[in-house]
């Protein structure tokens, strides 16, 4: 039967072939005429003007100028491939109102059939300058997109306002930026101002590189505290409500302390100035980015209100900062691009991500930004996610660095088993594990910190970027402490396989599920608004009863439960989170189900779960007594 089959399929196949017509249609050519970027000297200063005066109605209004080496065509490039996305995310569906002119005479745009972020023009002849007006239209719903401007605050990332010349590298493009604000804003940037003034009006600021131009946003409000932490790092906090900005001395200090340990970690530093944009907001869009002179952050507007009534997601100032040492000044080889049309390549996320977010936790657990006991705790739960994630089987770390790309970050059915950016939280996993190897290899003598300064404690000052491969790393390691580098990061990022979990007993504890959470534990679920239940029945729920994620092959995916599902009674009982946990405590030792009465769509069904091991949240536990090398870890440096 089998070879018949061949036959058959192979005769259609000819068959099919033969029947094709003469002439039948064929593809278009690809029409691919922009020019490459090459490393040459870019003919004069763009000038770029935004009027971010429109808080009310979110539109920034642009003019910008570009000079021209003479007539002929030439191709303007909205950025696509932003730094710090790792993905082609440049807005430019936010760009509207586009009018091009030359000498006050009208010139007309050509989007590129190929590349919607490409404009044609012609250059007249006698042109020295083309100019561009238009508007960013900033998201004023989340469903649009991430809200940049809100009657009280901005942030203003100068990639979303101009286009760039293509044919050139973008650090050879000098630009001179300005910016018109709110009468009694202020701002906060790592540019230099020209006029020295950074408050209220128009700003002017120092002729740089496009390159680091885009590398330097803006956090401008109407509501604003300069914290300085060092005599080169500020902290600038931007508020919905001035009382908002109001934080003791302590949490100050704490965030000082920070600053500290890093230099501490890093033993150099590749900025001049440094400058945390932080906003306090539940208007402006979250934000989470890295830059070398600076980041862009926020938390509720509870930052400091709330801040003995947890500590989950206070790493974000930490993760942030390392990045002006891992990311911004190293910076993984294929992840260089000479511009932001050239598609990036994410092979050593792990590196980039992993490694910041093993420091980020580390560095606010040294700094008093987090209690050494939340972030335990943190390393607690991550530990117990991927020693039961199955979606290991099947998929290695490394193609998680794709993510970004395939799935730009959208909710996905079943997260356990697709897997999404896994990079930054088994990355740190890795990293935690290559620490305690050496720890244990030099008897408690070194450590990860020994890399750290060793990889990025180089060139003292030096601005720009440092690539690195993964030879380098495995070189590094290996000047450290002698290993197998290159075997053991194999193994761990490109294989299929067991979590690195090994550290934790290195380090002096073992991995234990309990029936009451952390203090932690409890923190993130507020924080991020749900009921995690994933290590007792594979389920987290969050507003409303609505489930958010099932874990695959667990009780409830048998069931047939999903994303998405709405849970609307427990054992006959109008379903509340309180409820559902008070059924599974219960039932546990017993042969008596939950059952649980669900809605998706407008199907409503019945589900059973036969389920009676009781609550289970991960807890490090100690073993043995006195500090262990997972303490020391964790303790300040000196």
């Amino acid at each position: 039967m089998r070879n018949i089959l061949l036959i058959s399929a192979a005769f259609l196949s000819s068959t099919a072939l033969a029947q094709i017509p003469a002439g039948a249609p064929q593809p278009l050519p690809f029409p691919d005429r922009i020019p490459a970027a090459r490393d040459i000297a870019y003919p004069g200063a763009m000038r770029l003007d935004v009027d971010a005066t429109d808080t009310q109605r979110g539109i920034y209004r642009v003019k910008q100028t570009v000079p021209v080496a003479g007539a002929g065509p030439l191709t303007l490039l909205f950025p696509e491939w932003l730094p710090g996305n790792h993905a082609p995310r440049g807005p430019i569906n936010t760009v509207a109102g586009i009018k091009i002119s030359a000498n006050g005479q009208p010139i007309a745009w050509r989007r590129d059939p190929a590349d919607v972020y490409a404009l044609h023009v012609d250059v007249p002849q006698g042109a020295t300058a083309i100019d561009m007006e238009f508007q960013h239209l900033s998201p004023t719903r989340t469903g649009e997109g991430r809200v940049t401007m809100t009657p009280e605050m901005l942030n203003l990332q100068w990639e979303k306002m101009s286009f760039y010349p293509a044919g050139y590298y973008v650090r050879n493009i000098p630009v001179q930026a300005n910016v018109t604000l709110p009468e009694g804003w202020q701002a906060a940037t790592s540019l230099d101002v020209e006029n020295g003034n950074k408050s209220g009006g128009k700003l002017a600021y120092k002729t740089v590189s496009y390159e680091t131009l885009v590398d330097s946003p803006i956090f401008a409000g109407r509501h604003y505290r300069r914290e300085q932490l060092s005599k080169d790092v500020a902290l600038n906090i931007f508020a919905d409500q001035a009382k908002n900005l109001e934080a003791t001395p302590e949490q100050i200090a704490a965030h000082k302390r920070l600053v500290e340990q890093a230099l501490k970690v890093f033993t150099t530093k590749h900025y001049d100035e440094y400058e945390f944009l932080l906003a306090l907001t539940e208007e402006l869009g979250g934000i989470g980015l890295e830059h070398l002179r600076s980041s862009e952050n926020s938390h509720p507007r509870t930052y400091f209100s709330d801040w003995d009534s947890g500590s989950a997601g206070r790493d974000l100032l930490a993760h942030e900062m390392t990045h002006s040492w891992d990311g911004k000044y190293r910076r993984p080889a294929d992840l260089f691009t000479p511009d932001y049309r050239m598609p990036m390549r994410n092979s050593l996320l792990w590196v980039y991500e992993g490694q910041t977010q093993y420091w980020g936790n580390v560095l606010s657990a040294r700094s008093g930004m987090m209690p050494a006991e939340d972030v335990l705790g943190e390393f607690a739960r991550a530990a117990a996610y991927y020693d039961t994630q199955p979606g290991r089987s099947w998929r290695p770390l490394v193609d998680t660095t794709n993510d970004p790309i395939i799935n730009s970050r959208r909710p996905q059915a079943n997260t356990s088993w697709q897997r999404s950016e896994d990079y930054y939280i088994e990355g740190m996993l890795i990293w935690l594990d290559v620490d305690s190897i050496i720890r244990e290899r030099t008897n408690g003598k070194k450590s990860l910190d020994d890399f750290a300064a060793a990889f990025y404690g180089v060139n003292p000052g030096q601005e720009g970027q440092m690539t690195y491969t993964f030879e380098d790393v495995v070189r590094t390691l290996n000047g450290v402490t002698p290993y197998d580098w290159k075997a053991y990061l194999n193994q761990r990022v490109n294989q299929t396989g067991k979590a690195p979990l090994d550290w934790i007993e290195r380090g002096g504890y073992r991995l234990v599920y309990k029936d009451e959470p952390t203090a932690y534990f409890k923190s993130r679920e507020k924080d991020r608004d749900m009921l995690d239940l994933t290590y007792t029945i594979g389920l987290t729920v969050g507003k409303g009863g609505t489930v958010s994620g099932v874990a695959w092959d667990s009780p409830l995916f048998n069931q047939g439960v999903t994303a998405g599902t709405d849970l609307l009674a427990v054992n006959g009982r109008t379903y509340s989170n309180d409820a559902l946990k008070d059924a599974i405590k219960a039932a546990k030792g017993t042969s008596e189900p939950i059952t649980l009465l669900t809605k998706k769509g407008d199907i409503y069904r019945t589900v059973t779960l036969d389920y009676h091991d009781g609550l289970r949240y991960p807890v490090l536990e100690k073993v043995g007594k006195g500090r262990a090398s997972l303490d020391t870890l964790l303790k300040p440096l000196k």
